[in-house]
């Protein structure tokens, strides 16, 4: 088992480098062919972070691991709201504008329902794939024109504030391409890896695939989120903190499942249809409310969050 830790650490150590590479070397791409901070920070940091959860699916679909893949994404999106904004909201209170995140907050939960709706049938095929990608870029054509239109909105200065919020991005033009392309190659490398030892360390274990995407897996590739929300705490921005977990939760199921599921149909486990789908949506509506009734997420709230992270954790393990 020390072989399948030593993977394990090695592919998480190369999903969270290649998908920061990825990221900035994809904004300072944008910003040489002049693409606007507010699609940067929408498409490539609101979904960037999730690049590792994107490849690690991808590669246990093609390895005929389904649970994996669809672990991944349910645990990933609980592990977002529980866990890292319990956490970022113990260090900070999270003072927000309600304006700039309730369009994104309904849009997780209308992915969440619209998720439940198809899980309904027991797997998620092509057809399937091919509406949560439609229902994908509908959102971001949506959320691009209602922004271009009004510039000044909340949710605008939101999604430039992200794409603000790395500072440090290459100048030079091939060096931008080899932060991109070498990000990407590392995230592959690194899935397969982390795939090799998660599996490993189940199988030593007797651990269901199930629970290994739900709790290693998903934590796991949730650490670009995790990184990046403790960024904009820390600068005192709670906007860009919470609005980086909404857009990762969005693209989580709209893209990720749709990639997913268009190149190898994902079979679901029971406990996924009969729990976890559950906690996903009970989580995703807790945040919105927390949000829009008190305009901010305080330190009880966090620790409500942090706690029913761990309840649910330990529900798993027994």
């Amino acid at each position: 088992m020390l072989i399948d830790l030593l993977w394990l650490l090695l592919g998480l150590a190369l999903l969270t480098f290649g998908g920061d590479s990825l990221v900035r070397g994809a904004l300072a791409l944008a910003k040489r062919w002049g693409v606007s901070p507010l699609l940067a920070g929408l498409v490539i940091v609101g979904f960037g972070t999730s690049a590792p959860e994107l490849v690690v699916s991808l590669q246990a679909a093609l390895s005929d691991s389904p649970d994996i893949a669809l672990g991944n994404v349910i645990g990933s999106n609980i592990a977002n709201i529980l866990l890292i904004l319990g956490v970022c909201g113990l260090i900070l209170p999270l003072v927000v504008h309600t304006n700039a995140l309730k369009r994104d907050g309904l849009a997780m939960i209308g992915a969440t329902i619209f998720c439940m709706l198809l899980f309904r049938d027991g797997a998620v095929d092509r057809l399937d794939g091919i509406m949560f990608l439609v229902a994908l870029a509908a959102y971001l054509i949506w959320s691009y024109r209602t922004e271009r239109v009004h510039p000044e909105a909340a949710e605008a200065a939101l999604h430039q504030a992200e794409a603000d919020l790395l500072e440090k991005r290459p100048t030079s033009l091939w060096l931008s391409i080899a932060l991109a392309v070498g990000g990407l190659a590392l995230l592959i490398v690194g899935a397969r890896a982390f795939l090799t030892g998660a599996v490993g360390i189940g199988e030593a274990l007797g651990i269901p695939e199930t629970l290994i995407g739900l709790t290693l897996v998903a934590v796991g590739t949730s650490l670009p989120e995790l990184a990046v929300s403790l960024i904009a705490v820390l600068r005192r921005q709670a906007d860009v903190a919470v609005g980086n977990i909404l857009g990762s939760n969005i693209f989580n199921i709209l893209g990720i499942l749709g990639v997913s599921s268009l190149i190898q149909p994902l079979p679901l486990a029971g406990r996924l249809l009969a729990v976890d789908q559950w906690v996903m949506l009970a989580t995703a509506v807790a945040l919105v409310l927390f949000l829009l009734s008190g305009k901010r997420l305080n330190r009880i709230e966090s620790a409500l969050l942090l706690t029913g992270y761990v309840t649910y954790i330990a529900f798993m393990a027994v």
